[in-house]
C-alpha cells in the first residue's frame, strides 16, 4: 500500500487500540462498569478494523489477471466498507444494548480508580494515534477542509482512521463523564447513559463511513482538478482539436481509467491520428500520473450531434462532463 494509503496511521491506531482494549477489559473486570465493557469492545472492533484495512491494502497490490483485467485496486474500498459494518454491529449496536441494560438494571461501580485510570491512559494513547492520522492527512488534503477531505478522498484508509480516532476520543470523554457522574451521584444509571451515548456515536460514524465507501465502490470520477488537467493534456490544437465527451473512473485510489471521444480533422491520415493519440496519452500520464488506463477514440466533430449535449448514447456526443462537486 502506498504512503497515501496512510499505513503509518493504521499501524499507530492498531497498536494503540490493542493496548487500550486490554486495559479496558481489565478495568471492566475490576469495576463492573458497562462503559468500560462497551469501550473495550469498541477498541477491539477498531483493532479488527485496522487489520482489515491492512489486509485490503495488501490484496489490492495483486497483479491484474485475465479474469480481473483492471486489477484489484478496489479491494481497499471493499475492506473499508467492511469496517463500517463491523463498527456499526460490533461497536455501536453492542454499546446501545449494554447501555439499555445498565439503565434498566444499574449497579454501583466498584474500584472506581480502575476505569478512571484506564480512560486517562486511553485518551493519551488515542490522542497519539489521532495526531499521527492528522499529520498524514495534512500532507494530502491541501486547502480542503476536513469534511471536504473525508468526502473527496479516493484512498479510504485515512478518512476511516480519522473518523475512528475522532469517535474514540469523544467516546472516551463520554465514558469518563458517565463514570464520573455515577461516582458523584452514587447512581449507576449514569454509567448506562454514557454507554448508550457511545453506541449512538459509533452508529452515526459507521453510517458516514458506509455512505462514503459505498460511493467509492460504485465508482467515482476523477476530481475536478484532475479532469481539467486531462482535458488540457488531450487537446494539442492541431490533430486533436477538442474533446467530444470524456469519462473517468477510479479503478482504485491510485489508478484512474480515462475514456474519451476526441475530435480530429476530417482529412487527417490514420498515421497522423495514431501519432496524435500516442502523444496525448503521454501528456495525460505526465499531467496525472495515476491515469494508467487510457482509451481515446477519434471521431469527426459534428455540430448537430454536439447540440444533443453530454448524452453517452449520442454519436459523436456532446461536450466533456465534469464531476459534480460534493
Amino acid at each position: 500500500m502506498s504512503a497515501s494509503g496512510g499505513t503509518r496511521a493504521i499501524v499507530a491506531a492498531l497498536g494503540a487500540n490493542l493496548a487500550i482494549a486490554v486495559s479496558k477489559f481489565v478495568a471492566f473486570a475490576f469495576s463492573g462498569s458497562s462503559s468500560m465493557l462497551a469501550e473495550g469492545v469498541h477498541s477491539l472492533a477498531d483493532s479488527g478494523n485496522q487489520a482489515l484495512l491492512l489486509i485490503g491494502g495488501k490484496k489490492a497490490q495483486r497483479e491484474a489477471t485475465p479474469q480481473h483485467p483492471f486489477g484489484y485496486g478496489r479491494e481497499r474500498y471493499i475492506y473499508a466498507f467492511l469496517v463500517s459494518i463491523v463498527l456499526f454491529s460490533v461497536g455501536g449496536m453492542f454499546a446501545v444494548y449494554e447501555g439499555f441494560e445498565k439503565i434498566r438494571h444499574p449497579h454501583e461501580l466498584e474500584h472506581w480508580y480502575w476505569p478512571v485510570g484506564v480512560l486517562v491512559f486511553a485518551i493519551i494513547a488515542e490522542g497519539f494515534s489521532f495526531r499521527t492520522a492528522i499529520k498524514e492527512s495534512n500532507e494530502l488534503r491541501g486547502t480542503h477542509s476536513w469534511s471536504q477531505f473525508i468526502r473527496r478522498a479516493k484512498a479510504p484508509e485515512l478518512p476511516v482512521v480519522l473518523l475512528e480516532d475522532f469517535g474514540a476520543l469523544i467516546g472516551l470523554v463520554l465514558a469518563l463523564g458517565g463514570v464520573g457522574m455515577a461516582l458523584l451521584t452514587g447512581d449507576g444509571i449514569w454509567d448506562g447513559i454514557g454507554t448508550l451515548c457511545i453506541g449512538i456515536l459509533l452508529i452515526l460514524i459507521a453510517l458516514v463511513l458506509a455512505a462514503e465507501t459505498k460511493s467509492l465502490l460504485l465508482g467515482e470520477s476523477a476530481g475536478t482538478e484532475d479532469v481539467k488537467k486531462i482535458e488540457a493534456a488531450i487537446v494539442d490544437g492541431h490533430t486533436v482539436t477538442g474533446i467530444i465527451h470524456m469519462r473517468t473512473l477510479h479503478l482504485g485510489p491510485e489508478e484512474l481509467l480515462v475514456a474519451a471521444k476526441i475530435a480530429v480533422q476530417h482529412d487527417d491520415t490514420a498515421t497522423e491520428v495514431a501519432t496524435a493519440i500516442n502523444a496525448a496519452e503521454s501528456r495525460i500520464r505526465e499531467a496525472v500520473p495515476i491515469a494508467r488506463v487510457i482509451y481515446l477514440e477519434p471521431d469527426i466533430y459534428s455540430e448537430s450531434e454536439a447540440t444533443k449535449g453530454p448524452d453517452r448514447e449520442a454519436t459523436p456526443g456532446g461536450p466533456a462532463q465534469h464531476p459534480a462537486e460534493h
